[in-house]
């Protein structure tokens, strides 16, 4: 497959969404040439529950964007979400080596190899930690803004982000992938590409929470300055609402889905009924929200808002009670690509909502130049498969 083309894999507990795109000199975003989309299986929560499910799914979705791209699909940039994945902030120091107190990467990685090492186990245990963002350095007691790197000092402080995920759901997924005929190059967690597609630089610098409610988890990462500060995922979803109204009026799992999103149906409800079913369960996510929020003490103190997005973010009154919840600006994501080309000459396909956010954030990363990132202090995690991750996060740092 031509350097020119990325692809990005989304798979989510509900659908596996896929995304082909080519890179041209005419702007900075991709342009999309195909998609595919399946019905996820095997997945549970965003847990791996069987992996030839998921392999199948993933092929299926596969195989739909390789015939409306007419590219054929070898390699894929994927996504890893779901409960297992998690952040950690943690504090670490070292002594400045040289005599002449210059800083040097050996004391960039000693301090964060400390940070690293005061997590403690029990957060860490069956977890990989996939990589690392620096989200504040100090010299000397002196906070630092930008790159400390050749800078002097006696002491050097960090304060660094830690994502993880549970190790054997990384394994799992990655094997299944590469079951489905696809080598994966990187994996990136799934609100991170979202954030790509959706958020400003702005939004990023004034500070904003990003929400995806997915169908069985909703994902909040924080941004402020540009870089993640946060990054939480609940056990809620988007299903959760559909489970309610289908109890609370007495009707299908089908035609509570649709009514959820504001489709048609023949039923006869109360529409001050729906309202009260879908406002509780809301509220629900955007208390754990908050909570998260008031943990990190960033509860009403992000001006750029809450952005959300995912399946459920067409949810009527979804604003107005993120807003009355949060006490924070609140919006709802929204891409239009409009009506786009496929590759093969009659393929046409569109991208209306933010529920491909994240596999269109995956080819975005791809694009992405792999230049060093040892001025920014970003160290790699274990394997290679999280190297171009690595490379850009730094776009997020000062």
């Amino acid at each position: 497959m031509s350097s020119r083309y990325t692809v990005g894999i989304d798979i989510g507990t509900y659908e596996v969404k896929v995304v082909v795109a080519l890179h041209t000199e005419e702007g900075p975003l991709p342009k999309i040439v195909g998609t595919g989309r399946s019905e996820s299986k095997g997945l549970r929560h965003g847990y791996t529950i069987n992996m030839n499910d998921v392999a199948k799914s993933v092929r299926t979705a596969v195989s739909q964007a390789e015939k409306s791209s007419g590219i054929q699909i070898k390699e894929a940039f994927i996504s890893i979400g779901g409960v297992g994945l998690s952040s950690i902030n943690s504090n670490g120091s070292s002594i400045v080596a040289r005599a002449d107190q210059k800083i040097t990467e050996a004391d960039l990685d000693a301090a964060l190899a400390a940070a690293e090492e005061s997590i403690p186990q029990s957060l860490i245990q069956n977890r990989k930690i996939i990589y690392s963002i620096p989200v504040a350095w100090r010299i000397d007691g002196k906070n630092v803004l930008g790159r400390v790197l050749g800078m002097k000092g006696v002491k050097l402080e960090v304060k660094v982000l830690f994502v993880s995920c549970l190790e054997h759901h990384l394994d799992d997924l990655v094997e299944a992938v590469e079951e489905a005929g696809v080598r994966v190059i990187d994996v990136v967690a799934s609100p991170i590409a979202a954030s790509f597609a959706i958020l400003s630089k702005s939004q990023r610098i004034a500070g904003c929470v990003l929400a995806n409610i997915g169908a069985e988890t909703v994902s909040m990462v924080v941004f402020e300055n540009q870089i993640p500060v946060s990054l939480e995922v609940f056990g809620i979803g988007g299903n959760d609402i559909t489970n309610d109204i289908a109890l609370g009026l007495k009707i299908s799992l089908e035609e509570a889905e649709s009514i959820k999103l504001g489709g048609i149906t023949s039923t006869n409800y109360s529409r001050k009924r729906l309202e009260e079913i879908v406002s509780a369960r809301l509220g629900d996510i955007f208390e754990l929200i908050e909570v998260h929020l008031k943990k990190i003490g960033k509860s009403g103190l992000l001006p750029a808002g809450i952005i959300i997005t995912g399946g459920s973010s067409s949810i009527g009154a979804i604003e107005d009670l993120a807003r009355s919840y949060l006490k924070l600006p609140s919006r709802t994501a929204s891409l239009n690509f409009g009506s786009i080309q496929g590759n093969n000459g009659n393929s046409k396909f569109q991208i209306k909502d933010s529920s491909w956010s994240v596999s269109y954030g995956l080819c975005i990363v791809g694009n992405m130049p792999e230049e060093s990132t040892e001025s920014m202090g970003l160290k790699k995690q274990g394997k290679d498969i999280f190297k171009k991750v690595l490379d850009i996060i730094k776009q997020f740092l000062p």
